[in-house]
């Protein structure tokens, strides 16, 4: 009698992390967002490591930002960092396509980290170097998409 209490105990456990998650849109729409994150991260991060130009509008100065001191972090790219976080924000939406409560949750905190560190690399475009790269640009788009799916997926049913 206490074995089956036990054993039902650790199905709910089970149950509440995973299960048919009432959110299975919104989390393989994320993962196609994420997806675009890992390629325009990557795009920068292959620029950045050959040194080759990118190429930019003529209301954008991608050089001033992607040569500047902020555009990396112990000699890595920040590019690198962000194609290492949008393949982990992609992991966690599939995982959560496939119904796991659980990495939903994570990856809603992931995006919301991700978007406060957005606001201070924009801060930094704007007011410290005073120049824009579209490339960055884009990536703050696609995190600021991922903050609004994660933001109207608490609130749908």
């Amino acid at each position: 009698m206490i074995e089956e209490e036990k054993r039902r105990e650790g199905e709910e456990e089970i149950d509440q992390t995973v299960s048919s998650s009432p959110r299975p849109l919104f989390s393989v729409v994320a993962a196609v967002v994420a997806l675009a994150g890992i390629a325009d991260a990557v795009y920068l991060t292959i620029h950045h490591l050959t040194a080759e130009p990118v190429p930019c509008g003529d209301a954008f100065d991608c050089g001033a930002v992607l040569t500047s001191p902020y555009a990396e972090i112990g000699g890595i790219p920040l590019a690198a960092f962000g194609a290492a976080a949008y393949f982990v924000a992609f992991s966690l939406a599939l995982f959560a396509a496939f119904g796991n409560r659980l990495m939903w949750k994570i990856f809603s905190i992931q995006i919301m980290l991700m978007a406060l560190f957005t606001l201070y690399l924009l801060y930094l475009q704007a007011f410290v170097i005073k120049a824009y790269c579209q490339f960055c640009l884009i990536s703050a788009g696609i995190t600021f998409t991922l903050l609004i799916i994660v933001t109207i997926s608490k609130f749908r049913k």
